[in-house]
């Protein structure tokens, strides 16, 4: 069992909503074939809290309008730090820069395929260690505290 077509429609537009509010390292997985629960995994990172919902309300914003997708949960939106949208097609989860390290999804699903996503999501591969060289810290910290 594959993706299915609804599946890679809605990853697709979720995956160029996060590029749009500029996501990091937006990456989706085909876990059709280990889950049963659902299709796909979308995962997008931010460096800070704020970013993370902006970017979780764009993609709502954005599969509602264009593909009428509803989330049946939305879960994490008191701290912002890691925010999980369940489409049950697709599950999306948007972290802030140091979850996404600490907890590392990708080893976790390495092995399943992953999916083809739109350009502007693919250009933001490596984003997230480019802003912490930026910002000088290594953390990917915009100055909240935690």
């Amino acid at each position: 069992m594959t993706a299915t077509d609804r599946s890679l429609e809605l990853i697709n537009v979720a995956a160029q909503a996060a590029a749009d509010k500029l996501a990091h390292d937006i990456i989706a997985y085909d876990v059709s074939e280990v889950l049963s629960i659902t299709d796909a995994f979308l995962l997008a990172s931010a460096p800070s809290d704020r970013q993370v919902k902006s970017i979780v309300d764009e993609i709502e914003e954005k599969l509602l309008k264009e593909l009428g997708a509803k989330p049946v949960r939305r879960e994490g939106d008191r701290d912002a730090r890691w925010i999980l949208l369940d489409y049950v097609d697709v599950v999306v989860h948007v972290q802030h820069s140091e979850e996404r390290v600490f907890y590392a999804l990708e080893r976790l699903w390495k092995d399943c395929p992953e999916l083809p996503l739109p350009e502007d999501a693919l250009k933001t591969r490596g984003k997230a260690e480019e802003h912490a060289r930026f910002t000088g810290d290594g953390s990917g910290s915009d100055g909240e505290l935690s």
